[in-house]
């Protein structure tokens, strides 16, 4: 995932000692390659003093420590920034890309195949409320931007003007795109008015965490550290759903460094409850779509950080199988958990968004290309959907009532310690450790200060055995729920098991089932409630197919808060 930025990453300068006759010369061009080499972590500097080793540059031989030195001093020391992926790639079927493929094609399925996801024409009369506007699901703006009822610049209006009413109250935006999102809508407009539409995101107003890189705004990843960061390139997912034709107005908030709703300029919240967080790391996504600021946004997740906001926001989402979208261009908080999903107010509009992102990308090498059917009115009877007992009852008889046969979920495997933490730390060493320095933690620091310093150091100090024994107890897990999971298309749980299904890669939505007070003890709110549908790998879109289904029969995804 190599970026380009607007200033040089901070790096280290390859070293090594001249060989001369000068015992002292030989010494100190010792100690010179082996700073490097310990830099370029090819030497561990504990065993300069278990190995007695104190000579470099000499012909004699002095054993395979010398050898090591001598070979990392003809190494260069790669500077590494944030986001260069390891040449090692997690894939989320346990038998491998392979055989995940041959399946597909010995099933008679074209694995690259690309189904497009027709809209419906607009019904009925057209509203002429913005509120009632900007609360349209995506499907809806589609047709009536289609059939020529609003353009892409009212829908521009409507949508700018909600977010600088309701920004400084939420804290859900780090960069409002007036110019660019003009623009973008203006050029929407004139190829719709050309009779050049481009397909159901075409003049649809949206936004991204922060986390994303874009031409001409900051990338602050939530942090003060980072708050003037420019990183002069669109990340893929941007690029493909500018390449749709959506008009981008807004970098949405993000927990600092992809955690929590706290950011540099406060707590993001909920647009239910001004007293309630919005929870993360997705927060500004959350928030803002929950109050009409955009039509649909794009969120991150690590280990909870898309299912998270979406629930607390009362939102429709989906968490991808793990590859099934590109993150070049993202912040990386772990190679191999980080995923990158739509965040909307139904889940047809996950789907529209879903069909337009996803599918393999050379810059993320654990990107793949897989089938994608939504459909609008699936057989529910054909499909083997079980539920754990903390499911929703009320979620599950609606299943049975639209002629689905919901059964009892077997159990699940426990997870496995992650590994999240040595793939963070070499993600932030840039920042924690510039030039291979680590600094000391400095005295005084309150608890909370202590942790947010130390965050990504605890990582340097494991073993590399024991990230790889970590990653060989992930893939038991992987394969104990494979057979958890054989014989079922999805279950639905009330817990969402965001911390198992982040570790094996499985796909969740999210999804409105009631409406109900949630919240803190203290803090409830009336909002939507939701539950989880969790799919086997690559199940994306039967999940959506049957939540779609709910929501067909339900009204719940339709509320929305009353902010004034």
């Amino acid at each position: 995932m190599s970026r380009k930025y607007d200033a040089a990453g901070g790096g280290v300068v390859d070293g090594g000692g001249a060989e001369t006759a000068d015992d002292g010369m030989r010494r100190r061009g010792f100690l010179k390659v082996a700073a490097a080499a310990t830099v370029a972590g090819a030497l561990d500097p504990r065993r300069l003093v278990a190995e007695g080793v104190a000579e470099a540059g000499s012909s004699r031989t002095v054993g395979p420590l010398a050898a090591q030195t001598a070979q990392a001093s003809q190494e260069e020391v790669i500077p590494l920034r944030n986001g260069e992926p390891p040449a090692l790639q997690f894939q989320a079927y346990p038998g491998g890309t392979g055989a995940l493929l041959e399946k597909y094609w010995r099933a008679g399925l074209n694995p690259f195949e690309r189904t497009p996801i027709e809209i419906e024409p607009w019904q009925g009369t057209v509203p002429t409320s913005e509120e009632d506007i900007a609360f349209l699901p995506v499907h809806r703006l589609a047709a009536l931007v289609r059939e020529r009822h609003v353009s892409p610049t009212e829908l521009y209006d409507i949508y700018m003007e909600r977010m600088k009413r309701y920004d400084p109250i939420l804290l859900c935006a780090v960069t409002i795109l007036e110019g660019r999102g003009r623009e973008e809508a203006e050029q929407a407009e004139s190829e719709i008015r050309a009779g050049e539409w481009r397909g159901p995101l075409h003049g649809i107003p949206w936004g991204v965490k922060d986390l994303f890189s874009t031409v001409g705004a900051r990338t602050t990843w939530g942090s003060a550290a980072f708050q003037t960061q420019m990183i002069e390139e669109d990340a893929e997912v941007v690029r493909r759903l500018n390449a749709a034709g959506a008009v981008l107005i807004a970098k949405l908030a993000t927990g600092e460094f992809a955690r929590g709703d706290r950011w540099y300029r406060g707590r993001t919240l909920n647009p239910w409850n001004l007293a309630w967080g919005s929870s993360g790391s997705s927060a500004g996504p959350g928030s803002a779509t929950a109050a009409g600021c955009v039509a649909f946004s794009i969120g991150t997740e690590t280990r909870g950080s898309i299912v998270s906001p979406s629930r607390r926001n009362g939102l429709s989402a989906l968490r991808p199988t793990f590859g099934r979208v590109s993150r070049y261009g993202g912040m990386v908080l772990s190679w191999s958990m980080d995923k990158t999903g739509p965040m909307c107010r139904t889940i047809e509009d996950c789907a529209l968004v879903f069909n337009e992102i996803h599918g393999a990308d050379e810059k993320d090498p654990a990107s793949i290309t897989m089938p994608f059917r939504f459909e609008r009115g699936p057989d529910l009877g054909s499909l083997s959907i079980g539920y754990m007992e903390n499911a929703p009852r009320s979620f599950i008889e609606k299943l049975e009532e639209l002629g689905g046969r919901p059964q009892l979920m077997r159990d699940l495997p426990a997870q496995s310690a992650s590994s999240l933490g040595a793939e963070s730390a070499s993600a932030f060493d840039f920042h924690v450790a510039p030039n291979g320095e680590l600094p000391p933690v400095p005295e005084g620091l309150s608890e909370s200060e202590r942790r947010d310093f130390t965050r990504f150091r605890g990582g340097r100090d494991g073993l590399a055995i024991d990230y790889v024994h970590a990653q060989r107890r992930r893939h038991i897990v992987m394969n104990r729920m494979s057979d958890a999971m054989d014989g079922f298309d999805m279950f639905a749980t009330g817990s969402g098991e965001v911390g198992l299904t982040n570790e094996t890669g499985h796909p969740a939505a999210v999804v409105q089932y009631g409406f109900g007070p949630l919240g803190p003890e203290g803090e409830e709110a009336e909002q939507p409630l939701t539950t989880t549908l969790i799919g086997d790998l690559f199940a994306d879109d039967k999940i959506l197919s049957v939540a779609h289904a709910f929501q067909a029969a339900t009204d719940w995804h339709t509320r929305h808060p009353a902010l004034d």
